[in-house]
């Protein structure tokens, strides 16, 4: 896959996490490959001699799930595929954000470029269009199993090309026939197979997880810098973050954060050295590199499974290049759903270790600073109730946390007896983020009123005395008590956008 400027190539199997924030957040046009059509043409034709030939194969010419032994009459190949998406698009729920709907469209061409699905060029080229168009079908984010795929999401982004469904286009919701129509385009009529290849796949699971993982990549540099600002704001020991010492437990993760910690710490006048003001500094600030960075370990195992997921082929049956169709279980979510459990748990962890932070800030008999970080104590209350709002946040996340993965109902009359619950997974995934951000947001805002209440701008390291102005754009020093709750709000936007580098 090639980009160049703001074009980005499909072929199946290149696509990476840039490429495709550049399609979804630039609005990048994309295209298919030449060597991509030429084998998606290949895998159409495949299809069609099958079909000629009587060849009895599921879901071309046979009902679906526990109806697969039921015969469909070649004269019915194509109602069927419409049957299919009118009867799966069942899901409920608030929509799924435009950004993930776009992962989804993309995610689902790409994993259709690689030629093992069998559609038709022209409804390839549709699905290319609505992106690039920015025609976003409406997708409820609820009623996936994960397995066989994720049916009912990936049904509704479907309907669109068949003009139905309903769709968002420049600002508004109207009905997929309409959204075509003002785009200048028309509606396809599926052929054998075409249906199933537009919906059997991970690809809301994995177009929810590929977000999840950018901004938890954002979420994780995040914690290492409001903890940076807490060891500057209590006077932390930089020895527990030594790197021959971090080496005698050689996780590389580990160290990365530990050295993360000393770069930016460089220059600072406020950490101390071990026995210079105390011997050691509690857990949450001595072990960060071992938190941290066991989070940062679960959060490569994750995003090395996204990593594949976007380049695989999740189809059921699979057209192989020797002509065999062959049924299989590549649309079973569980990959995904094992990874976004620990990506849950990861994120979680590091909202967990900052709330512990946050108190320390707050709790003058264990900072030594001024109750609750108030100006005038008694009289103000401070931040007290925002140490109140992150250990809500963490509590909401240990339920969320609870693996989804571990949970089967079997569907379709047993036909589908054990299914992955990976699309829940992905989401809880999310949503944990989206509550540790904004834990991390209050560790910064507090360890940022504590350096003021400190007058230790000067002291501050350059690199977070420079993060310090950016978390101050946000919200300035309290000199009083206010109501902060949208500042915390912006500011975990802000740390969720862009990574702190």
């Amino acid at each position: 896959m090639t980009r160049r400027a703001e074009l980005v190539e499909l072929d199946g199997m290149t696509l990476d996490r840039e490429q495709l924030r550049l399609l979804i957040e630039r609005k990048a046009t994309c295209i298919i490959s030449e060597e991509a059509w030429i084998r998606v043409g290949k895998s159409r034709n495949r299809i069609e001699d099958q079909v000629t030939q009587g060849k009895i194969i599921y879901g071309v010419n046979t009902g679906f799930g526990k109806l697969s032994d039921v015969s469909i009459h070649a004269d019915d190949v194509g109602q069927l595929q419409l049957n299919l998406l009118r009867a799966d698009a069942v899901g409920v729920g608030e929509p799924l954000p435009t950004e993930v709907v776009r992962a989804m469209l993309v995610l689902r061409a790409n994993a259709l470029a690689k030629g093992y699905s069998g559609i038709r060029t022209e409804t390839l080229q549709l699905l290319i269009d609505c992106i690039n168009h920015g025609i976003h079908p409406i997708v409820p984010s609820k009623g996936s199993l994960g397995a066989s795929g994720d049916l009912a999401p990936l049904a509704h982004l479907a309907l669109i090309l068949v003009g139905e469904g309903y769709a968002e286009y420049q600002g508004e919701k109207m009905r997929g026939v309409e959204a075509l129509a003002r785009a200048g385009l028309q509606a396809v009529q599926l052929g054998a197979k075409e249906g199933l290849a537009l919906i059997n796949g991970t690809q809301c699971m994995t177009g929810v997880g590929v977000v999840a993982i950018t901004e938890a990549e954002n979420l994780g540099r995040a914690a290492d810098m409001a903890a940076c600002l807490t060891m500057e704001a209590l006077r932390g020991i930089i020895d527990a973050f030594d790197a021959e010492l971090l080496a005698t437990r050689p996780h590389p993760e580990l160290e990365q954060v530990a050295g993360r910690i000393r770069t930016w710490l460089a220059g600072s006048h406020r950490i101390t050295q071990q026995g210079e003001l105390r011997v050691q500094d509690a857990y949450s600030i001595r072990c960060i590199p071992q938190v941290h960075g066991a989070s940062w370990q679960a959060w490569g195992y994750a995003e090395n499974k996204i990593r594949i997921e976007m380049n695989a082929t999740t189809d059921n049956p699979i057209v192989l290049e020797d002509g065999r169709v062959l049924s299989g279980g590549q649309f079973h979510g569980q990959p995904i759903a094992l990874a976004m459990d620990l990506l849950k748990v990861a994120s979680a962890e590091w909202a967990n270790i900052s709330e512990r932070r946050i108190e320390r800030l707050v709790n003058p008999q264990l900072s030594g600073l001024s109750p609750f970080l108030a100006p005038n104590p008694g009289l103000e209350c401070g931040l007290m109730v925002a140490q109140y709002a992150a250990a809500a946040l963490v509590s909401e996340n240990k339920v969320l946390a609870h693996p989804a993965s571990v949970d089967s109902i079997p569907s379709s009359a047993n036909q589908e007896d054990h299914v992955s619950m990976g699309t829940i997974a992905a989401r809880q995934a999310r949503e944990i983020i989206g509550n540790a951000s904004r834990v991390i947001a209050i560790e910064m805002i507090c360890a940022s009123q504590a350096i003021y209440l400190e007058q230790a701008e000067a002291e501050l390291a350059p690199r977070t005395r420079k993060h310090l102005e950016w978390v101050r754009e946000v919200i300035p020093p309290l000199t009083t008590d206010t109501a902060i709750n949208e500042q915390i709000e912006l500011l975990a936007k802000a740390i969720l956008a862009e990574p702190i580098v």
